[in-house]
């Protein structure tokens, strides 16, 4: 990969002018991958975000290196791991390849624990990758629905991840053809011990009542 010091600088602190640039001259996406192996954390967080950022308004941009993302989700850092787990999610949509159904197994293995962050992110791009890929929804449902046996740090950290579960099921509930286990799920989260859980579950069965 080649390297640009300035591009790579830049994007410790102006991700957003970095993504744009790069979306103009895609040639430069090279050189953000580069960043990536900086040794200044801020260069290399920076650069995961541009690369996100792009892949949120060009997908086809980054598609190209899909499986250089996969290998981040074993990076040691974590930050680098989330950052990959929602820039594949973004890919999805553009997968002519059908590389994701690959690693699906991969990708969602962090929902079960013991990171709470990483499950987030995951569960965060898996209604994304539901949305691109319907035919996946009901398996993507699946594996978000074992937050509810996950194993982290504390059991309020489980119940943050549930509360982020119940967002995204509702994002790709209508593309579900096996809804029963999510409406029992979301059912459960009424007596959630955190609040805000509570809300998420409560404001979910009323859309579902709404709708009929």
């Amino acid at each position: 990969m080649t390297t640009s010091p300035g591009l790579i600088s830049k994007a410790a602190s102006h991700p957003e002018q970095v993504a744009r640039k790069a979306m103009q001259a895609p040639e430069l996406i090279e050189a953000i991958l580069a960043g990536l192996q900086s040794q200044e954390a801020r260069m290399r967080f920076g650069c995961a975000k541009a690369l996100r950022l792009i892949s949120e308004e060009r997908p086809e941009l980054v598609y190209p290196h899909f499986d250089f993302f996969v290998r981040l989700l074993d990076h040691p850092n974590k930050i680098l791991q989330w950052e990959a787990s929602l820039i594949l999610s973004n890919l999805a949509r553009v997968d002519t390849q059908e590389k994701f159904t690959s690693i699906f197994e991969k990708y969602f293995a962090p929902v079960p624990g013991p990171v709470m962050i990483t499950a987030a992110n995951v569960i965060r791009g898996g209604a994304r990758v539901a949305r691109a890929k319907p035919d996946l929804a009901d398996r993507i449902a699946a594996e978000m629905l074992k937050v509810g046996r996950a194993k982290y740090k504390t059991a309020e950290c489980r119940n943050v991840a549930i509360g982020h579960a119940i967002l995204a099921l509702g994002e790709c509930f209508n593309l579900l053809q096996n809804r029963g286990p999510v409406i029992r799920f979301v059912r459960g989260q009424i007596s959630n011990e955190r609040p805000a859980t509570r809300k998420k579950a409560e404001q979910f069965l009323e859309r579902l009542s709404a709708d009929g």
